[in-house]
């Protein structure tokens, strides 16, 4: 597919028409402001020919009176620019980052198996910013630039016709290059915000991974990976700097030859006698009100082609296509008994390499259901398709006789549970993690979780209980201390339907036989999936499904496979040996 990007209409379209009324005030703000930075040079004209000619006070009193109320007028409505328009700009920004994250929550999980946390966080905190010279003072500025050098060019004209369509050979040269560096710069800019998303996404990696980046002595190593990604951010800068370089130089350049034509001519005019030296010193100020707006869009030029890079990528990220998107996903789940079915499912993450094969099991209200294979064998996959956070290439999952596929997800979700094998925790205290699922669950209903995954038996321990602070991921906790956490959170949820990813995984021998007892109390009434490298937690599972090279290749209880003695139970008595 083609690369999308935001064009100056489909901005238009998108911010700065919903927000049309407080541009228009800021064009107007703008329009009254540049109309009374004409008095100062209009005044100066009458006041070289005239005032100081004839000596005229009173004339002089006028003038300077209506020169200051010229200025208090572009104070005043420079400082109303600033408050309306800047503010208006934050605000979008802010509302624009709300946005992009409720389409980033909203994507499936295959979309953040490929994509960096530190890239996303870029992506909406940063690529947005450039907003605000849409909506804000850039935009203003860029109209009332263009207002100021129309109505000087009028002025200009009126004085002299041959002085000021001589300026415009430099300024017509001025502007051909600036066009052309416009469109030089957009793809740098752009460029930018992708590196700046990759050193980004780096960066957190590492500063997430100091543990084990430490405990290998890997140090040297990421300097030099970040020194890498901010050198390549360096050279895209060093490219659009010398862009905007050779702009600012030619400008200077070709607007100093204009200034200087209209000296040499104008200095022969008044010596011929054609041009009084008030309309001079008229035309010179004028000029240079036509020629600083001028110089000016040249950078605000540059600050619109940087927002409209970022606003490409962001763009991009809302046209990803949602979960919830899917126009069959119409049913909606009042209540859930937890009868689930998979049916011929085929599931692969990269195109003709199939991770599941013919996957066909029929799961009870209530039952517990036991994964156990090899790793890479298709467990977490086969939960990853329970739980809905992935779709099967072909095959059907149904939930109480409904196909999960053309089930609304957020009526299917707030009937699931997860403890997934990376048990994460959210830093802050270890009451806000259990509550997570249920913000406003009672302090009983709290107390019973607690209790349920034994988390007591540590927190007892702790100085402020359950208000005590846990760290980043609960780096400050132990494995099991995590684990029974994220088991309390999902005991609070209470699920119909539960998926245990190596939920006793991280757990010593004595925790996991407290763990036990609870996840017994947990799966009673629930429909459990339970994947388990330990085999003595799982041998009152109702089914145990043996998954290898994603077949199943034994089915039955733990008797009746032990019984067979086919894999099952050479995995069992290999692992009693140990």
């Amino acid at each position: 597919m083609p690369e999308k990007k935001v064009s100056i209409l489909t901005a238009f379209k998108t911010i700065i028409w919903p927000k049309r009324k407080l541009v228009f005030l800021g064009l107007f703000l703008i329009a009254i402001s540049k109309a009374a930075s004409f008095v100062a040079p209009i005044a100066s004209r009458y006041l070289i020919d005239d005032v100081i000619v004839n000596k005229d006070l009173d004339m002089l009193n006028y003038l300077v009176a209506g020169v200051m109320l010229a200025i208090l007028v572009q104070a005043v409505t420079s400082f109303l620019l600033t408050k309306i328009l800047s503010v208006q700009a934050q605000y979008l920004i802010s509302e624009l980052r709300a946005q992009v994250q409720k389409k980033v929550l909203a994507l499936p999980v295959r979309f953040f198996d490929n994509a960096k946390s530190g890239a996303l966080v870029s992506r909406i905190m940063s690529d947005v910013e450039g907003v605000r010279n849409l909506i804000g003072t850039g935009l203003v500025q860029l109209v009332g630039g263009v207002i100021t050098a129309v109505v000087s060019l009028t002025l200009l004209m009126r004085i002299s016709v041959f002085m000021t369509l001589f300026t415009f050979i430099p300024l017509t040269i001025f502007a051909i290059i600036a066009l052309k560096a416009f469109k030089i710069i957009r793809p740098i800019f752009r460029s930018r915000g992708k590196i700046n998303a990759e050193v980004k996404g780096r960066l957190t990696e590492t500063l997430g991974g100091i543990r084990v980046i430490k405990g290998f002595n890997a140090e040297k190593q990421e300097e030099e990976v970040f020194e890498g990604g901010v050198d390549r951010l360096y050279q895209n800068v060093k490219k659009s700097l010398t862009t905007t370089a050779f702009m600012t130089s030619s400008s200077t350049f070709l607007l100093g030859v204009a200034t200087t034509s209209v000296m040499g001519f104008g200095g022969y005019k008044i010596i011929q006698g054609t041009l009084t030296v008030g309309e001079f010193v008229e035309f010179t100020v004028l000029l240079g009100l036509m020629i600083a707006p001028i110089v000016q869009m040249s950078s605000v030029g540059s600050q619109l082609t940087e927002a409209l890079a970022g606003l490409d990528r962001t763009e991009e990220l809302m046209n990803l296509e949602e979960e919830s998107d899917d126009e069959n996903r119409k049913i909606v789940l009042d209540n859930v008994v937890g009868r689930m079915s998979f049916s011929d499912v085929c599931f692969s993450y990269e195109e003709d390499k199939e991770i599941l094969h013919n996957i066909t099991f029929d799961v009870e209200p209530g039952q517990v259901i036991a994964l156990v294979g090899s790793s890479g064998s298709g467990k977490s996959t086969i939960a990853g398709l329970a739980a809905s956070f992935l779709n099967p290439d072909s095959g059907t999952i149904t939930i109480d006789g409904h196909d999960l596929s053309n089930v609304n997800l957020n009526s299917f979700r707030q009937h699931l549970g997860v403890v997934l094998q990376d048990d994460f925790l959210f830093e802050g205290t270890i009451r806000e993690n259990i509550l997570f699922p249920r913000p406003n669950a009672s302090e009983e209903k709290l107390q019973e979780a607690i209790k349920a995954a034994y988390v007591d038996e540590f927190t007892n321990r702790f100085d402020k209980g359950l208000d005590t602070l846990i760290g980043e991921r609960g780096v400050k906790l132990s494995g099991g201390q995590r684990q029974r956490i994220a088991i309390a959170r999902a005991i609070l949820a209470d699920p119909k339907i539960l998926v245990l990813d190596e939920a006793t995984s991280s757990l010593d021998t004595e925790s996991e036989a407290l763990i036990q007892k609870s996840l017994g109390e947990l799966t009673k009434g629930r429909t459990t999936f339970v994947i388990a490298h330990r085999l003595s937690t799982i041998r009152k599972a109702d089914q145990i499904l043996v998954i290898e090279n994603g077949h199943i290749l034994e089915q039955g209880s733990h008797e009746n496979l032990i019984a067979s003695e086919g894999r099952y139970y050479n995995l069992f008595t290999y692992q009693a040996r140990i």
